[in-house]
């Protein structure tokens, strides 16, 4: 076994390889960009060496610094994790090169599945089966949708340097085809470098079912299946494992075959062979086609471990150091099945774009294992993917592992940035999900019901209003001269001003609201709410419901309430402390409800403000580049002449 190893790699799974590595007593060097000093990876090393800037191709992408830090350090050997390097074979031989093992497959193993035209070719020659399509190398735009039409529509055309769904198109019929031709090689250019396309035929209930495999250099193994049929836009959302329908006969025709797919190339190390499935009933041994191999560790490997108690990484590094296969096929099994939900900073409904933020609070619910490269207080880059975790549950039953993943995703909590996870709890729940009648076309049929509701919720706000108020929790407590405790608060959530009246009794508090009232009741531990939990860091109270939403409130600077009070309903006002990035509109000018006023950046989002209603603007109170507080006022509107 290695003495050290250097992982080059970042988040989760350089903290989830660094696990493994120091269970079996080596040592562990990490590399970091300047904004990683602080990383949770960082921390989870024996030393860390700085290698660049924050830009990936600065840092990350940087082999030569990267093999220079393992020299430096005395590591043996370099494990990649995924992304980045893991698949780049000039960096598998100046590793080699330097020395140095590389904890993954050879150079050779990584060009022969690196182009997915010949890597279907070779495929064809083991015995793999492929797709019906064209992958040939004349890309002329004739005879390319020449290829279609004998392919017969519905057709994709996919980059053969892609993935992650770059440089791929739909094509219902030959009308579009020349249109979307034209926009996948302009895409695969610019992603890859490399503007040549495959076109295959596109399976109508497409299913993604992927093998884990592993080998030795000479062998291989298989440890199953994984189905990643739900994805969106080509992006993997929910995995599980095993596959939903399998049988016995058609798991050992697809075993065999990525097997076939990786002694073909002489394979070492973890690797997973993806093959399409038709989706349109129960897995047939004729119904499935090779698609691509990772030549990597793969992002959803837990569900794998769940599944087999086989640790995946321990394996990587005991074969990397020479030793066999720790296990023959006969020695594996399945026990019970796993899911993993891959929780991001994203936001759902502007269209699941990224988000970036400071995590003001984090924590996951007992009996999940959540793999995750980030801590309470640690920043969502925007120079990363922005992946919060990866929450895994194991159960007997598929119906049993569910169940469990969606009350982890419920019980699961993030602050401080806007993520997916009110959508993946909701997907957790997805009826037809819990039938096993999954595709990849599941999430863009349903998005509508899965994207979270998260509207005002009076008893979030009645238990915020309380905290916030600074009302004595203590029994007994909140009498002045026998006259129960009575306080206006002023909060601020999302933009939204609340605009509370709390007094204090025997029991608790009655809070009135626009709404009506609602109790709030003191317990042992503080104020209540059922069903609500609230957090207090340095920023805001945060109010989880256990849907998997968030509220964060924060007290209203007296100050500009005073101001919005006498202006009437035309003031906007900043809905959280933050920095004014820039103003649209100057005094005098005429808005239409809806139209931009500013952008506010706070917790590393930025927040377009815009107007509640048509008017004129009367006074600007702010500028591009303050900092102010929640609830300050920005903007004053007023009725047009």
């Amino acid at each position: 076994m290695f003495h050290t190893i250097l992982i080059a790699n970042r988040g989760e799974i350089a903290c989830r390889i660094a696990r493994t590595a120091r269970a079996l007593g080596c040592r562990v060097v990490a590399v970091y960009s300047d904004v990683d000093a602080g990383a949770a990876h960082v921390a989870a090393a024996d030393v860390a060496v700085n290698i660049g800037g924050a830009r990936p191709a600065d840092s990350y992408l940087r082999g030569e610094r990267i093999i220079q830090a393992a020299l430096e350090t005395g590591a043996q050997a370099i494990h990649p994790g995924y992304g980045f390097l893991s698949e780049n074979p000039d960096f598998v031989a100046a590793v080699a090169a330097a020395g140095l093992m590389f904890i993954g497959p050879s150079e050779s193993a990584i060009r022969a599945m690196g182009l997915k035209d010949a890597a279907k070719a070779l495929m064809e020659r083991a015995g793999v089966p492929v797709v019906p399509g064209y992958h040939g190398a004349d890309q002329d735009p004739a005879h390319l949708a020449g290829m279609a039409e004998m392919i017969g529509y519905p057709v994709l055309i996919k980059a053969v340097a892609g993935g992650g769904g770059k440089g791929m198109r739909l094509v219902e019929r030959a009308g579009d085809f020349a249109a979307a031709l034209a926009s996948a090689q302009g895409e695969a250019a610019t992603a890859f470098g490399n503007a040549n396309v495959l076109i295959e035929k596109y399976i109508t209930a497409p299913r993604h079912i992927e093998v884990q495999v592993f080998g030795d250099g000479t062998r291989a193994l298989h440890l199953f299946e994984r189905d990643c049929s739900l994805q969106r836009r080509h992006q993997k959302v929910i995995e599980e494992a095993p596959a939903p329908g399998m049988t016995d006969a058609v798991r050992a025709a697809m075993g065999q075959a990525a097997v076939r797919a990786a002694e073909a190339i002489g394979y070492k190390g973890a690797g997973t062979v993806e093959f399409i499935v038709d989706g349109s009933g129960p897995p047939r041994a004729d119904g499935f086609w090779f698609m691509e191999m990772n030549t990597r560790l793969q992002v959803e490997h837990p569900v794998t471990e769940a599944i087999t108690g086989v640790d995946l990484v321990e394996w990587q590094l005991r074969v990397a150091a020479g030793e066999p296969l720790p296990l023959a096929q006969g020695d594996l099994g399945i026990t019970g099945h796993a899911f993993e939900a891959r929780l991001y900073a994203e936001d759902v409904a502007a269209g699941f774009l990224p988000a970036t933020g400071r995590i003001a609070h984090l924590a996951f619910p007992a009996g999940v294992r959540a793999d995750t490269g980030v801590r309470s207080g640690d920043a969502i880059s925007p120079w990363y993917d922005p992946m919060v975790a990866k929450v895994i549950v194991h159960g007997p039953t598929r119906d049993i592992a569910l169940a469990r993943l969606a009350a982890g995703l419920e019980g699961t909590e993030v602050a401080g940035t806007v993520t997916n996870l009110g959508f993946l709890a909701r997907l957790a729940r997805h009826p037809g999900f819990a039938a096993g009648q999954v595709d990849t076309g599941l999430i863009a049929r349903d998005l509508a019901g899965l994207l979270p509701d998260i509207g005002v919720d009076p008893a979030s706000d009645a238990l915020a209003a309380v905290m916030l108020g600074g009302f004595p929790a203590d029994p007994g407590a909140g009498f002045t001269l026998w006259v129960p405790l009575e306080r206006r608060v002023d909060l601020v959530e999302s933009g939204r001003l609340i605009a509370a009246r709390a007094v204090l009794d025997d029991a608790g508090a009655t809070v009135r609201l626009d709404g009506g009232a609602v109790t709030v009741a003191r317990g042992p531990q503080g104020w209540t709410m059922p069903g609500r939990r609230a957090v207090l860091t340095d920023a805001a109270l945060h109010v989880f419901d256990g849907t998997g939403a968030c509220r964060s409130y924060a007290l209203v600077d007296p100050l500009a309430r005073d101001v919005a009070a006498g202006a009437g309903a035309g003031i906007t006002l900043s809905p959280m402390p933050g920095l004014v990035k820039a103003v649209f509109v100057t005094a005098g000018q005429a808005v239409a409800a809806g139209d931009r006023l500013a952008i506010l950046e706070a917790m590393k989002m930025e927040h377009t403000l815009t107007a509640a209603r048509d008017g004129v603007v009367a006074e600007v109170l702010t500028a591009a580049g303050a900092q102010v507080e929640a609830g300050a006022a920005l903007i004053r509107l007023e009725d047009a002449a």
